[in-house]
């Protein structure tokens, strides 16, 4: 893995390369997805390899909404609570911002502003909860999530609206409420959800 930092025009700014580049800026909104290990359907065709990183993206979300095997242990109340007690908790001591999340049946998004390394805080939410939820499941010694994350950067106020729908819309996408607020799950319709971040351009 190639790390970037201090670079020219954000001195808060880290990239991060591996199999995806991650770039990541302290205080400024990012968009992150995780998915459990092993979600994707097997014996399906993958995104084209001409696709841009956001159709590519789109494309393997699509998948993983629309499959119906391998793990869905966020479907279970228990192991989606203590996710989302995790992604409180972290909001509650200052890691970050959140203004958007859904938990799905088998990935998770966010949209948050993080005040602190954002591959300490994911590394040490995706530990925390991977531990819990396999406690509860009586699994050991298994992967709960897929070792990489994708992540944007969110540059302005209409990217940000467009992540939210995108985000709090995704249970109506792949069929599990017919209106956002219907899901439990989710950030839509609860009360206090930042409407925007500050300091983003319109």
């Amino acid at each position: 893995m190639r790390v970037f930092t201090r670079q020219a025009h954000y001195p808060n700014m880290v990239l991060r390369e591996r199999r995806l580049p991650h770039l990541h800026i302290t205080g400024q909104p990012l968009f992150v997805t995780f998915r459990l290990h092993d979600s994707l359907p097997r014996n399906r065709a993958f995104p084209a390899a001409n696709l841009t990183s956001g159709e590519a993206f789109v494309a393997m979300d699509r998948l993983l909404d629309q499959a119906r095997s391998g793990p869905m242990f966020l479907r279970q109340p228990d192991i989606a609570q203590l996710v989302l007690a995790s992604i409180e908790y972290g909001a509650e001591t200052g890691h970050y911002q959140m203004h958007a999340w859904v938990i799905m049946p088998n990935h998770v998004h966010l949209l948050f502003t993080p005040h602190v390394s954002v591959s300490k805080l994911l590394g040490s939410l995706k530990a925390a909860t991977a531990k819990r939820a396999n406690l509860l499941l009586e699994r050991t010694g298994q992967p709960f999530w897929q070792d990489e994350s994708f992540d944007r950067l969110v540059r302005d106020g209409e990217e940000f609206r467009r992540m939210q729908r995108y985000i709090e819309n995704n249970p109506v996408v792949a069929g599990l409420v017919t209106r956002a607020e219907e899901y439990l799950w989710s950030s839509a319709g609860r009360p206090g959800r930042p409407p925007q971040a500050e300091g983003l351009p319109h």
